[in-house]
C-alpha cells in the first residue's frame, strides 16, 4: 500500500520536540495513526493499542504501572 503524505506531518514533528506529549485528535479512519506510525518509523518510540483490553485496563487503573511497562517515548492510540 502506497503512504499518503499529510501536510500536518511537519507540524507534528515540530511540536513533538519543543512539547514531552502531543495529541492528535479527529474523526475515525482518517489515517492518524497511520501517519503517526509512519513518522516513528527509524525512532526509539513505541506503540501501544488501548484495543488491547489488559492495556486498556491497565492503563485506566494503574497509569503509573501502565508507563512502566511501556517506557516513554511511546505513542499510545
Amino acid at each position: 500500500m502506497n503512504y499518503i503524505r499529510r501536510s500536518l506531518e511537519k507540524v507534528i514533528l515540530q511540536v513533538s520536540n519543543e512539547y514531552p506529549a502531543v495529541i492528535v485528535t479527529g474523526p475515525r479512519q482518517v489515517g492518524k495513526t497511520t501517519m503517526l506510525t509512519k513518522l516513528m518509523e527509524g525512532t526509539d518510540r513505541r506503540y501501544v493499542s488501548l484495543d488491547d483490553l489488559n492495556d486498556r485496563y491497565l492503563a485506566r487503573t494503574d497509569p503509573e504501572l501502565f508507563l512502566q511497562l511501556h517506557k516513554p517515548p511511546v505513542l499510545i492510540d
